[in-house]
C-alpha cells in the first residue's frame, strides 16, 4: 500500500514526496480510509507509529475537497485540534504545515506563554485550522475572540493526557460550542476506560483503529534495571554516559528541582546536559528541546514533561534516575526510545526502597525486567523483588555482579518522524510538554 492508494489529493501527495514519504504505516492505512469517509474515529497506537499524519492527513483531504473557492474570504475555523500541551501544539502546528505546504490552508497554533495580541491578530486574519490547548482556548472564548460555530472536524490528540492534567471540565465546555454536525477523530496512547466513556457521550459511532495491545512497549526496547544505593544515583548515572558522552540521553528526575540539580551535576562532569519541566520559561523549554534535538545538548532531564514531547529521531537511550509514581508513566517515558522499528535502551537506576513502584511496572507490563549490577556500585542491601516489596539477600538477578560493559546494539536505520506524542502540563494551558522533530526521507512514514 502506498500514499496514493489511500485517495489523498495530488497536492498532499506532492508534499509527502518532497520528504520522501511513500508507504504509510499500520495506523495510516487503517485510520485514513475510515476519516476520509467521515467517520468518527477512535484511533490508538504505540507512539512513533505516526498518529500525527493519520488524523492531519485526511483532515487536509476532506477540508480541501471541500472548500468553497467562492468563500476564501470566509474567516471561519473549519477544524479544531485540542492537544494537552504548548510544545505539542507547536509540533503539531509544524506537522500540519508541511503536509499542507501546497494547499491553500491557513493552519496556526494557539497555546499559554505566547502573545495574546499575536493570537488575535491571526484570528483577525482568518485560520482554517487551529491548534491549540484547552487552557488558552478557553482564555479567548471567554474574551469572546474566537468563533467554533464553524467547526466541521474535531481531533482531540494525546485525549488521555488531557484527561490526567484535569482538562475535561474544559473540554466539555469546548464541546459544547461546536456545531453537533461534525466528524471527531480521538487518538490516545491507550484506549483508557475514561476514554472510551468520554467518545461515548460526544461521537457517533466511532470506528476504532488499535495498533498495539493496552499498555505495549515497543519490542526493540531492551529493558534494564541497576540496583543501587539511593546517595550512590548520581555517581552511576556519570559512570554509564561517560561510557559514550556522544550518545543522546533522556534522563527522568521526579522533580523538577531534582532535574535542575541533576542537570548542573552532569555539566559540572564535563556533559553537555539540559533541564526542562514545567517551570521553565516557555523560551527555555523550546531552546532545550533545540539544543538537545541538534545534537548540540547530549543529555536532556526532565520530569514526565518530556514523556509524550519529545521525538527525536533514534533515540538511543532513555534513563529513569527515578522511578515514576505512577507505573504507567513508565511506558510513556520509555516510549521516546525504540521508535519506527529502530532499538532503544531504557535504564532504570533504583535503589532498595523503590521495588515497590518496580514491582507495579513489572506487573503492567506482565514481564521481569533484567537486573544488572554495575561493578563497584552494587547496593550495599541487596534486594530482590517479592509480594512484600525489598528484603535482603541474595543479590538481584539470576547472575552475579558484573560491570556495565554492555551497550545499545547500533541502531537501525533512521525512519521519518513527524507525528507528536504528548506531554504532562503543569498549567491550565498545557504548559507543560515538548517535542521535536527530526525526519529524514524514507520509505516509511511515521508522522
Amino acid at each position: 500500500m502506498t500514499f496514493e492508494t489511500l485517495g489523498l489529493s495530488p497536492a498532499i501527495l506532492r508534499a509527502l514526496a518532497d520528504h520522501g514519504y511513500t508507504t504509510p504505516t499500520p495506523v495510516q492505512a487503517e485510520a485514513i480510509p475510515l476519516a476520509l469517509a467521515g467517520r468518527d474515529l477512535l484511533g490508538s497506537a504505540q507512539t512513533g507509529t505516526g498518529k500525527t499524519a493519520a488524523f492531519a492527513l485526511p483532515l487536509l483531504q476532506r477540508l480541501f475537497a471541500n472548500q468553497d473557492p467562492n468563500a476564501r474570504n470566509r474567516k471561519v475555523i473549519r477544524a479544531l485540534i485540542l492537544t494537552p500541551t504548548r510544545e505539542l501544539a507547536v509540533q503539531v502546528n509544524d506537522s500540519i504545515r508541511g503536509y499542507a505546504k501546497h494547499l491553500r490552508l491557513q493552519v496556526s497554533p494557539m497555546y499559554g506563554g505566547s502573545s495574546m495580541r499575536t493570537q488575535f491578530d491571526e484570528l483577525r486574519r482568518g485560520i482554517d485550522i487551529l491548534v491549540a490547548t484547552p487552557g488558552r482556548l478557553m482564555d479567548h472564548m471567554q474574551r469572546r475572540s474566537v468563533d467554533l460555530s464553524n467547526v466541521e472536524i474535531l481531533v482531540l490528540d494525546e485525549a488521555d493526557r488531557m484527561l490526567d492534567m484535569g482538562f475535561l471540565p474544559a473540554i466539555k465546555t469546548i464541546l459544547a460550542a461546536l456545531p453537533k454536525q461534525r466528524q471527531t477523530l480521538l487518538f490516545s496512547a491507550t484506549f483508557e476506560d475514561q476514554i472510551k466513556a468520554l467518545a461515548n457521550q460526544f461521537m457517533y459511532n466511532p470506528a476504532e483503529v488499535q495498533c498495539a495491545a493496552r499498555n505495549s512497549v515497543a519490542s526493540t526496547v531492551t529493558h534494564r534495571v541497576h540496583p543501587v544505593d539511593g546517595d550512590r544515583k548520581r555517581d552511576l548515572l556519570l559512570h554509564i554516559l561517560s561510557q559514550d558522552s556522544r550518545r543522546q540521553t533522556l534522563v527522568f528526575s521526579r522533580t523538577k528541582h531534582g532535574a535542575d540539580r541533576l542537570a548542573d551535576q552532569i555539566e559540572a562532569a564535563g556533559f553537555s546536559a539540559a533541564a526542562i519541566h514545567g517551570n521553565k520559561t516557555q523560551g527555555a523549554r523550546m531552546k532545550a528541546l533545540r539544543d538537545f534535538k541538534t545534537g548540540r545538548t547530549t543529555v536532556l532531564v526532565g520530569t514526565d514533561v518530556a514523556a509524550r514531547g519529545l521525538d527525536i529521531d533514534a533515540l538511543p537511550c532513555v534513563i529513569n534516575f527515578d522511578l515514576p509514581m505512577v507505573a504507567e508513566d513508565y511506558i510513556h517515558r520509555i516510549g521516546r526510545t525504540g521508535r519506527a522499528g529502530s532499538e532503544g535502551l531504557a535504564l532504570s537506576l533504583v535503589a532498595p526502597a523503590e521495588a515497590g513502584l518496580l514491582r507495579q511496572i513489572q506487573r503492567l507490563l506482565k514481564q521481569d525486567l533484567e537486573m544488572v549490577n554495575v561493578e563497584g556500585f552494587a547496593p550495599s542491601r541487596p534486594f530482590r523483588m517479592g509480594n512484600d516489596g525489598p528484603s535482603t539477600g541474595r543479590p538481584a538477578g539470576r547472575q552475579p555482579p558484573r560491570s556495565h560493559d554492555r551497550r545499545p546494539h547500533a541502531a537501525a536505520p533512521r525512519h521519518a518522524h513527524a507525528g507528536p506524542k504528548g506531554g504532562h502540563g503543569a498549567s491550565r494551558d498545557g504548559g507543560r510538554g515538548g517535542r521535536t522533530q527530526n525526519s529524514r526521507p524514507g520509505s516509511n512514514f511515521h508522522g
